[in-house]
């Protein structure tokens, strides 16, 4: 059974609505979500926020739906940067499980996909799309392991931020080819959540493929979560192999048809 999770719970004060929106996830079938933090280092007053205890929020966590464990409850920091300054990994960084980046410029997005150290990169949905998407720097971010977000919440809350929405996701994928993309909500209230196989549904609708969609609430979320583990400890690697398939496996694997042939010939 797969493994749903919604990465951007926005944070909040007010603990009572926090604490419902993370019971809605849970009982719509969601194992893990993410608090998160939205920083932005232009507006200078703003202080730098620090995590929640989930025990300040939750006596007991919530079960999942059709399941029997509790939800996951992780904390993100979203840097929201304009100018190359703004993202500076600190040891106030360090108290976060992911770490992502809403770049507004152009130049800021290439050098999140290249050099910048985080786990997700954030793509506009409430506006037009400040600039156009360009193939090399989306494939070195994939390349690099880190992922891209679009969230769905805005679509529901207007009309205008919905074709937004639509817009620009259609627009990503077809440069990322579907890879490395994760969907999450958003959500300000328990209202904007959606379950895990309605968001599937609008992945289709990004002009995802069925498995991409799936992907996107799924496996790719929980990539992210081991890159985010990975980026903790600095020295750590984490890589795949593909194994070679010996001619006795191959054949093992081959359609029946095509042994049939061989087998003819």
């Amino acid at each position: 059974m797969p493994v749903f999770m919604d990465l951007n719970i926005i944070s909040s004060n007010d603990k009572k609505r926090l604490k419902s929106i993370i019971e809605t996830a849970a009982h719509l079938g969601y194992s893990t979500v993410a608090i998160n933090y939205v920083v932005e280092p232009q507006q200078k007053k703003q202080e730098f926020p620090k995590p929640q205890s989930v025990s300040d929020i939750f006596d007991k966590l919530p079960v999942v739906q059709g399941k029997s464990s509790p939800i996951k409850v992780l904390n993100r920091l979203t840097i929201i940067a304009s100018d190359a300054s703004h993202f500076r990994p600190t040891n106030e960084y360090k108290s976060f499980d992911l770490v992502a980046v809403y770049p507004t410029t152009e130049k800021l997005f290439h050098a999140a996909c290249m050099t910048f150290d985080v786990d997700i990169i954030c793509i506009a949905v409430a506006e037009k799309q400040p600039f156009r998407f360009k193939r090399a720097p989306v494939n070195g971010a994939i390349d690099r392991g880190v992922f891209f977000e679009t969230c769905y919440a805005a679509a529901i809350r207007d009309n205008t931020m919905r074709r937004y929405t639509i817009a620009n996701a259609i627009s990503f994928v077809e440069i990322c080819k579907g890879k490395n993309i994760i969907v999450s909500s958003g959500a300000e209230n328990p209202l904007e959540l959606r379950g895990p196989y309605d968001i599937a549904n609008l992945g289709l609708v990004f002009s995802l493929s069925d498995g991409d969609a799936k992907a996107a609430v799924s496996t790719n979320c929980r990539s992210v979560l081991l890159h985010g583990e990975t980026r903790a400890t600095a020295s750590g690697v984490v890589y795949t192999t593909k194994k070679p398939i010996t001619p006795q496996k191959q054949e093992e694997e081959s359609p029946v048809s095509k042994k049939a042939k061989t087998e003819l010939e």
